[in-house]
C-alpha cells in the first residue's frame, strides 16, 4: 500500500456511494461485509486509515487489503470473499456407517450403566473406540460431528416415544367386538323413548387403583384480596394409603355405580356386580364392558355369575386394550374435578369424598358416547 503522501484515490459514481451506504447501513447482511463498505466508503471519503481503524475497530492489515481490493477489481468484487474449493470430507462414509449403527444399539449393551445415549457420549465413545475399529477420522470427534452424522439419516437415540406392543392374536376381533357394542348402544339411544327399559343394558366397568390418601400437615392458605390471590399448600404432606374405586358407567343414561375399597380382589368385584344386579330391572340382561383383570374371571366371580344364569354378559376388551374401555373417560373426568388436588384427614374420608363426588355426577349423569366408530389400525 502506497504512503499517505502517495495514496491512490478511490472515486465512487453516485450509484456506487449509495449503493455502499446502503450496505454499510444494513442490520441484516452478514458483519463482514458491512465491515467492508465501511472501510471502502470512507477511504473514499478520504478518512484517514487511522481514524478508520478506530471508528470501525478493524485491525490495519485489514483495512489495507480490502482497500487494495476495491481498487483492483472494484467495490462490487472487491467486498466479496475469494471463492475456494471446499475441503474433501474428513469424516468417510464407512464411518458414520459405523456411527450410525453405533447409534441404534444400547449403551448398556456395551457396558455404560445409562440406557440411552446422549450426542456427548456417542462423540466420547467414537473417539476412543472409532480408530481402533478402523476409522482415524473420528479420533476428534465432536458432538455436533455426531449431530451431523445422525441428521442425515435422521436418527435420535437421546429420544424416546412410546408404543403398545399387540400381543393378543385377537386383538382386531376384540377390538371389533367392543365398537360394535357402541354402535349398537348408540342406536339404541337414538331410538329410546322416555321410560323404556331396554332388554340389554350396557355398562362399562373397571377398577381405578392406587388412590392416594394425603393429609396435609400444615392448613391451607384461602386466597385473600390484597395478599394473596392463589390457595396457598405448605409443601410438606403425610401418606395415609391408597384405596381403589371400582365403578359401572351405564352407557344408557350415565348413572354411576361405584364402590371404594382398601383393595380390589374377587370378592370386591363381585360386590360390585350385586349391586348393580340389584339395580337393574330384573328382566334385562346386563351387558359388561371389562378387561381380563383377574378379579373379572376368577373361580369366585364365575361362580357368582352362573348362580346367576342369563343376568351377565361379559365382552372382554383385548390385551393392552384398556382405552377401549369407555369408563376411562369417567376417571378421567374424576382426576380433573374432585380428586384434584384433595386432601383428606384419613382414609375413611376419601372414601366418603369419592362417593359424595359420584352421587353429585348422578345428580346431572352425562352419557358417554364412542365417537370414533373406525377399526384404525394400532401398533
Amino acid at each position: 500500500m502506497p504512503r499517505k503522501s502517495q495514496k491512490a484515490k478511490l472515486i465512487l459514481s453516485q450509484e456506487a456511494h449509495e449503493q455502499l451506504q446502503k450496505i454499510a447501513q444494513s442490520r441484516t447482511l452478514p458483519v463482514r461485509k458491512v465491515q467492508r463498505a465501511n472501510i471502502v466508503l470512507r477511504y473514499s471519503e478520504d478518512t484517514s486509515i487511522t481514524n478508520i481503524e478506530k471508528t470501525i475497530h478493524v485491525s490495519r492489515p485489514s483495512i489495507y487489503k480490502w482497500i487494495e481490493r476495491a481498487l483492483a477489481i472494484g467495490i462490487d468484487e472487491g467486498l466479496k470473499d475469494k471463492y475456494h474449493r471446499p475441503k474433501e470430507p474428513v469424516i468417510t462414509e464407512e464411518a458414520k456407517a459405523w456411527v450410525v449403527n453405533l447409534a441404534c444399539k444400547k449403551p448398556t449393551d456395551l457396558g455404560y450403566a445409562a440406557e440411552m445415549w446422549t450426542r456427548s457420549a456417542l462423540a466420547e465413545h467414537a473417539r476412543k473406540y472409532g480408530p481402533a475399529a478402523g476409522h482415524d477420522c473420528l479420533k476428534k470427534a465432536a458432538k455436533a460431528t455426531i449431530q451431523r452424522i445422525l441428521n442425515e439419516h435422521p436418527v435420535r437415540p437421546h429420544k424416546m416415544a412410546y408404543y403398545l406392543e399387540r400381543s393378543d392374536p385377537e386383538f382386531e376381533k376384540k377390538m371389533e367386538e367392543v365398537l360394535c357394542v357402541y354402535k349398537e348402544v348408540a342406536l339404541q339411544n337414538e331410538a329410546a323413548q322416555p321410560g323404556d327399559v331396554p332388554s340389554i343394558i350396557t355398562v362399562s366397568v373397571d377398577e381405578k387403583p392406587g388412590v392416594q390418601a394425603i393429609k396435609n400437615v400444615a392448613p391451607d392458605i384461602m386466597p385473600e384480596p390484597g395478599k394473596q390471590s392463589r390457595i396457598m399448600r405448605d409443601y410438606e404432606y403425610k401418606r395415609l394409603g391408597t384405596v381403589s374405586i371400582l365403578a359401572a358407567l351405564d352407557l344408557h343414561k350415565g348413572h354411576v355405580i361405584a364402590q371404594v375399597h382398601d383393595k380390589h380382589r374377587s370378592c370386591e368385584f363381585i360386590s360390585l356386580l350385586k349391586e348393580m344386579d340389584a339395580y337393574y330391572p330384573i328382566e334385562s340382561t346386563i351387558r359388561v364392558i371389562l378387561d381380563n383383570y383377574s378379579a373379572h374371571i376368577s373361580k369366585e366371580t364365575m361362580k357368582y355369575l352362573a348362580s346367576r344364569p342369563g343376568r351377565f354378559q361379559y365382552v372382554h376388551t383385548p390385551k393392552h386394550g384398556s382405552w377401549l374401555n369407555l369408563i376411562e373417560t369417567l376417571f378421567s373426568k374424576m382426576a380433573r374435578t374432585f380428586l384434584k388436588h384433595i386432601r383428606v384427614q384419613s382414609k375413611e374420608e376419601l372414601k366418603e369424598r369419592i362417593l359424595q363426588g359420584i352421587r353429585e355426577m348422578n345428580e346431572s349423569p352425562v352419557v358417554h358416547r364412542w365417537k370414533k366408530f373406525s377399526f384404525a389400525t394400532v401398533l
